[in-house]
């Protein structure tokens, strides 16, 4: 992730990007893994020029303007984002498809750190070979091109790694044998970097500017950017001048210049805090690896911040060594990943060069015990233990149970969460007798330094006939007692029915310590007359995990056909909207453009940059106008062709005499019809037309015609097929003499007050009905 300039170009692009302040995010690596609400991601958002939210997974989230649109991509997806372009730039370098990768993590990373960026190389279509620590990588670097390594049985050469980066602090000490590198310890501040000491530099100059100039610089984003940038350039100064050093900035905010004047020494003296630190890092590395400092043949330091003299001095002093210099301070851990790459791939042969690294925290499990009714650990990896690596442990169950993976030092961990995440094994049945059975769980560290349970067995013991020798098979539960101290711990915490033990193993010992177990207990046992002879039969336990702040697979997934579709959808456009000729005119005069922007344009007229843009455009508002109209114009043809459908059935319904359109008028309708069919006959001649016309060639049709039509054939037909049925009313009655009579009188007595003439009636009903009514 952290990608090393090549060029002055490349430099001044990035510093170009920093301008554009609504827009550009950077610094967004140490989001990885991280909740929204974490502390760590809320206390960092007041320095940033971008902003935050949370993803719906609760994680960390960068908003962003994309396509004209507030989006909000994930951590993930914005690494995605860098990595791409970096396939990009090698593939065209390289004019071949790239597919793997080595990337380089600080080795402060958690489990749940390194798998986002795993996730995040998905994403971008790359197979990440592997996940490598920074000062592994510098190590690779230091190491691969030495000639004069001791030799393999020899006393290693010892070497410590010092990288003082951007955003992190790192140490390790390396031993090196020819051929091979083992890393023997790492320490590390992850608050301690360039950018802490940019902010001390900020936050003097925002205060003094406030004074100065009554000029609020953080209420400005654009403002602060450039601060930091002249502050970023101030600080190189400073490193090789100790003599009062200007800050000057032109227009910084509302038309108003600044200025300031700085020293090393004063610099030194408001970074007291920050250069206290330098040396703790230090004494918990000797202290780790317990070496003394005459044992050390070195002191390599790299990192852009390890140019600050005061670093130097403290890092030197204490080692009581000149500093060596010999490894390009910021290309390498780019250089030792590219060599890492080349090792792994088949493609290249590159010197054979072995990598052992450790675990930087120390890593326990713990699980419920059904035997003391509680819960039990064990520290499976302690710090600076080898990797990769893996350990098998064995359980005696009777059913599923769940291991919980945890870092058991919150205290040194700079994460807020310890876990790592639940393991729960599954389908674990009793043996056929009824006894708990022994299910084998193999836990391993892998080459990205990731934490996991990657497989679980369970071992069925099968009674056979009686035979002639005794087969040889696991030792009971009992014999477990000459087991590794681990072994017994776990034991005893679990008590005779559930007992567990720690097979520490590492992969290519795994069948040699099975082998010096069976022969010392053979040893012991006394001469054995026939018996029954035991089989065992191993069945593969199917694990769900359930990881810290892990992309569920279904988002990934989701995820990686977003951003594939995006870079294909996009390619093909440019692509086919371009060619050949206007794509190389427009490259050259691109570049050329941009060259005199970064040389003689630094400061021009201001009508000289509007002449220059006006070229541009020139040149690219019809590439870009045709990639639109790409994207457009299918949209407005569908749009039409729906339209075209609509009228059309209802025409054919009413030549079919259906009843919802019987009411409609002929010519009306007639009218209707051929409108259609004009319209029709219009969008198959032009569709005919841009079918033979390539992409790169301006539109025979465009999206605004064809949205025209639409709304012309809408204004021409939806009245008429929309037109409502005339409502047909009730056949009024004439007579209340024809029915019964009134309900209860109120028809009888409602007619003859709303209408007089029906009133004359009411009589000759009333004599009608005599013989039914009580007078007296």
């Amino acid at each position: 992730l952290e990608t090393p300039l090549h060029s002055a170009k490349e430099r001044k692009q990035r510093a170009a990007a920093k301008s554009q302040v609504n827009n550009t995010v950077q610094g967004f690596k140490r989001f990885h893994g991280r909740a929204f609400s974490d502390l760590y991601v809320q206390a960092e958002k007041s320095s940033l020029v971008f902003d935050l939210a949370q993803m719906p997974t609760g994680t960390t989230g960068i908003k962003v303007m994309y396509m004209e649109e507030e989006k909000v991509f994930s951590i993930e997806q914005v690494t995605a984002m860098l990595l791409t372009k970096l396939k990009e730039t090698a593939e065209a370098a390289l004019k071949k498809p790239v597919a793997d990768c080595v990337i380089s993590v600080p080795s402060f990373f958690t489990d749940a750190e390194r798998r986002s960026v795993m996730d995040a190389a998905q994403i971008a279509g790359l197979n990440c070979l592997r996940l490598m620590n920074d000062t592994t990588a510098v190590a690779l670097a230091y190491g691969i091109y030495k000639q004069d390594l001791p030799a393999p049985e020899e006393k290693p050469r010892i070497v410590v790694f010092v990288d003082v980066g951007h955003a992190g602090y790192q140490v390790s000490v390396c031993a090196f044998n020819k051929g091979k590198l083992k890393v023997l310890g790492s320490a590390f501040d992850p608050e301690l970097g360039g950018k802490d000491f940019d902010e001390v530099l900020v936050k003097f100059f925002c205060e003094e500017f406030a004074q100065k100039y009554k000029l609020d610089v953080r209420s400005k984003p654009r403002a602060l950017v450039r601060l930091y940038q002249e502050c970023e350039k101030l600080k190189k100064l400073m490193s090789a001048n100790s003599s009062d050093l200007p800050l000057n900035i032109e227009c910084f905010m509302n038309d108003i210049d600044v200025s300031g004047t700085l020293n090393r020494a004063k610099f030194e003296e408001f970074c007291a805090e920050l250069l206290a630190k330098v040396e703790a890092p230090l004494r918990s590395i000797m202290e780790q690896t317990r070496l003394k400092k005459d044992d050390i043949y070195a002191v390599e330091i790299m990192g852009g911040a390890s140019r600050i003299p005061a670093i130097k001095e403290r890092i030197s002093k204490f080692f009581g060594k000149e500093l060596s210099t010999t490894l390009n301070a910021d290309e390498a851990v780019a250089r030792g990943c590219a060599l890492q790459c080349a090792i792994l791939s088949p493609a290249f042969k590159v010197r054979e060069f072995s990598i052992t690294e450790v675990v930087p925290y120390p890593i326990s499990l713990k699980w419920t015990s059904a035997a003391d009714e509680g819960i039990s650990d064990c520290e499976v990896f302690p710090k600076n233990h080898a990797a990769p690596f893996s350990k098998v442990l064995t359980f005696y169950r009777r059913e599923p149970f769940s291991l919980e993976a945890y870092y058991n030092n919150p205290k040194e961990l700079p994460y807020p969460d310890p876990t790592m995440g639940q393991f729960n094994i599954q389908k674990v049945v009793p043996q056929p007798s009824g006894e708990s059975s022994k299910v084998k769980v193999k836990v391993r560290v892998n080459v990205h330094g990731v934490f996991s349970v990657s497989s679980a067995s369970l071992v069925e013991v099968v009674k056979s006939a009686e035979g002639e020798e005794p087969m040889e098979t696991d030792t009971p539960a009992k014999e477990d007692e000459n087991k590794m101290q681990v072994d017994q711990e776990v034991q005893k915490a679990q008590g005779d029915d559930q007992k567990e033990h720690a097979d520490k193993k590492s992969d290519t010992e795994d069948m040699e310590a099975s082998e010096d177990n069976k022969q010392e207990e053979k040893k012991n046992e006394p001469p054995q007359a026939k018996k029954a002879k035991v089989k065992t039969k191993t069945v593969d336990l199917p694990i769900e995990n359930s990881l810290h702040w892990q992309l569920a697979s279904e988002t990934l997934n989701l995820l990686v056909e977003n951003e594939v579709h995006r870079r294909v959808q996009t390619m093909v456009f440019i692509k086919q909207c371009l060619s050949m000729q206007d794509r190389d005119s427009f490259s050259l005069k691109l570049e050329d453009t941009e060259n005199w922007l970064y040389e003689e344009g630094e400061d021009q007229q201001k009508q000289v940059y509007i002449d220059k843009l006006a070229e541009l455009k020139k040149l690219g508002e019809p590439i870009q106008n045709r990639l639109m109209e790409a994207e457009e114009r299918p949209k407005a043809l569908d749009e039409l062709g729906r339209q075209i459908q609509q009228y059309m059935k209802v025409v054919e319904a009413y030549k079919a005499k259906d009843e919802l359109y019987d009411h409609l008028d002929e010519l009306e309708v007639m009218k209707v019809e051929k409108q259609v069919n004009e319209t029709m006959t219009w969008m198959n001649n032009k569709m005919n037309l841009q079918s033979k016309q390539s992409l790169s060639q301006d539109p025979v049709v465009k999206a605004q015609e064809i949205q025209a039509k639409t709304k012309e054939l809408y204004s021409a037909c939806n009245h008429v097929v929309t037109k409502p049925k005339p409502k047909v009313e009730p056949p009024k009655e004439e007579t209340p003499a024809e029915q019964n009579g009134p309900v209860n009188g109120q028809e009888g007595s409602e007619a003859q007050a709303g209408n007089p003439e029906k009133g004359q009636a009411a009589p000759e009903n009333t004599e009608a009905k005599l013989p039914e009514m009580d007078i007296d």
